[in-house]
């Protein structure tokens, strides 16, 4: 930790602070008890006759519009004399300041930061997590000046950013507007670690109580950083931080320009399927920091903070980040290729209990994504930009490591795109078809309406045999009674009715109410359990409330494989198979004549 810093500080003369910046922030942090502070921001001189002032809709990383203006009150804007200068509300997140004269322009408010869950904002006595796109709002007279953002903090708080330190502990510069928002600030009660990788500097900020261990974090964490060259030339940063909150009630993660914020349950660090589950959100998040931040499809290129962006891209910035994070961390050695398919073989079971990959295409759903919502139907409806985009992008490598012999891979279309496409141009379908065509020697036309514009279920023991692997679910695996329905905790309401499967075709609907089974009651606890009494095939008395009205239904059990789905060897597999998994992960063959993994594996 730092030095202690004086109780109060106390911010710079405006003088100063003009000197430094165009546009000056300054935050009061000084009573955090009720997720309250005071914001004032000072805009140079407009000769307009009026100042637009705007509060973002949305935050990027989420692509989803947001109440954030709604944290606001006590809105005020004085002239450079201190008069009150009138103004009036002109969307939901814009004031309009009418002026009569050239003058600069200094706004006041108080915000209430409490979306810690939102990874918007979040105040309290231990710390202020700062994202500007809820925090502070800008100008578009002035959104390409540089700021200057000024912290009051409590004297025990230290202060984190990925921009510039200003004049002191508690200050940041940056050179726009995008940067700021795209730069959270940490401030606070944290542990802090500062390492080197591959020649670049990485701070590790976490805030909050747990079971994790902060040496590991870092000792892994450098690993990952230094694996960037398997993928792109260069870095987009000098210096970057990793924030995270180890917290209750907050879970996920998003990436900015040179920094990310993950947020997990306090005690989600000891167990090692827990710790994969942090280590491979802080991969995604670093990936993010070339694909997302450095190139990105041109919808999204501007960013309009106060629009909604569409793009039938989004697959590739999401779907291909959680494509690569695992591949990462595989090569530094953080994690294991078991590790590994234990976690393709997860998202593969995953897909093949979704229905709605049969109905939504990849391009629809990124295109879909400012409208999706989640539940019983998206599974049935929709594809997932981050799940089914990741296997498109499985798919896409295969393709390319097939058409080229080895010799080219997906990892070169991300690279060309960084190198030929970076902010502030933006990448199109037909730019990445190009690249496909370019990377491979044939034309992706025929393969992008297949796999990306049309609905798919992949054949994945076909796709998987070109590297040697394949599904399973084990030899003492045995068929299963199967209803297609997913119960709410603890409660007999159905959450979830999968389409086309046996309880969808018998008529039942999400949120009915399962009383018993054959004229008996039966529990929540119980239901499991008493489903398996029959075998696949058998026909069952359903008796449910339905709509809060009782009825019988007839149902036919459909069938399922016990056990959970792996990803092993293929029998004998040939030297060229091996090859292909190879160059398609970077490491040798995990396997031992006899299929199992090798004991260091």
């Amino acid at each position: 930790m730092k030095p202690v810093v004086p109780l109060i500080l106390t911010f710079s003369s405006l003088a100063c602070a003009n000197a430094v910046a165009d546009v000056d922030y300054k935050i009061d942090l000084t009573s955090p008890e009720h997720h309250l502070a005071k914001v004032e921001v000072n805009f140079p001189v407009t000769d307009s006759n009026s100042l637009v002032v705007n509060l973002p809709v949305w935050r990027t990383g989420k692509y989803q519009v947001l109440p954030l203006a709604d944290a606001v009150r006590k809105f005020t804007a004085t002239d450079n004399n201190g008069a009150l200068l009138p103004w009036t509300r002109t969307a939901s997140g814009e004031w309009t300041v009418t002026l009569s004269e050239p003058t600069s322009v200094t706004v006041n408010y108080q915000l209430y930061a409490n979306k810690l869950g939102q990874r918007v904002n979040h105040i309290d006595a231990s710390h202020a997590f700062l994202d500007a796109s809820g925090t502070f709002v800008y100008s578009p007279d002035f959104r390409d000046e540089p700021v200057r953002v000024s912290l009051k903090v409590p004297n025990s708080w230290n202060s984190y950013s990925g921009m510039d330190r200003g004049e002191n502990a508690h200050s940041f510069t940056a050179d726009n507007y995008d940067i700021l928002v795209d730069s959270p600030i940490e401030t606070g009660i944290s542990e802090h670690r500062e390492f080197s990788a591959d020649g670049r500097q990485y701070e590790l900020v976490v805030w909050g109580e747990g079971n994790y261990d902060i040496d590991k974090m870092v000792t892994d964490l450098t690993k990952l950083s230094g694996q960037a060259d398997v993928i792109w030339d260069d870095y987009p940063f000098e210096r970057y931080v990793y924030m995270v909150h180890a917290t209750s009630g907050a879970r996920g993660a998003t990436e900015h320009l040179n920094s990310t914020i993950i947020q997990r349950p306090r005690f989600s660090y000891r167990e090692r399927k827990d710790y994969l589950g942090f280590i491979k959100t802080a991969s995604h998040e670093f990936i993010h920091t070339w694909n997302v931040k450095a190139y990105r499809p041109d919808g999204l290129v501007p960013y309009n903070y106060q629009d909604e962006e569409i793009t039938e891209l989004l697959w590739i910035a999401e779907g291909s980040t959680s494509y690569f994070q695992s591949q990462l961390l595989l090569r530094a050695g953080v994690m294991t290729p078991k590790e590994f398919l234990e976690d393709l073989a997860k998202r593969v079971a995953q897909s093949e209990q979704t229905p709605g990959r049969e109905v939504q295409s990849i391009a629809e759903a990124s295109a879909n994504q400012w409208a999706s919502s989640g539940g019983d139907y998206a599974v049935n409806h929709s594809t997932n930009i981050y799940s089914e985009g990741y296997l498109t992008s499985l798919a896409l490598d295969f393709s390319l490591l097939e058409e080229t012999k080895l010799k080219r891979s997906y990892r070169d279309v991300h690279r060309k795109l960084y190198n030929d496409y970076r902010i502030p141009m933006g990448y199109t379908i037909a730019d990445v078809k190009g690249i496909l065509d370019e990377v491979s020697g044939t034309s992706y036309e025929a393969w992008w309406q297949q796999y990306v514009n049309s609905p798919v279920s992949l054949d994945f023991n076909t796709l998987l045999a070109q590297a040697g692997l394949k599904t399973t679910y084990g030899k003492d695996a045995k068929i299963e009674p199967f209803t297609g329905v997913t119960l709410k905790s603890g409660s007999l309401v159905l959450s979830q009715v999968l389409r086309n499967g046996p309880a969808w075709n018998a008529g039942i609907v999400n949120g009915d109410e399962i009383v018993a089974i054959n004229g008996l009651k039966v529990t929540a606890s119980g239901f499991t359990s008493r489903i398996k009494d029959f075998k696949a095939g058998d026909t069952i008395k359903v008796t449910l409330f339905s709509n809060d009205r009782l009825k019988e239904l007839t149902l036919k059990l459909g069938e399922k494989q016990s056990g959970k789905l792996a990803i092993t060897s293929v029998d004998k597999p040939s030297r060229a198979q091996k090859a292909f998994f190879k160059a398609w992960l970077g490491v040798d063959w995990p396997f031992d004549k006899q299929g199992n993994f090798k004991s260091a594996q």
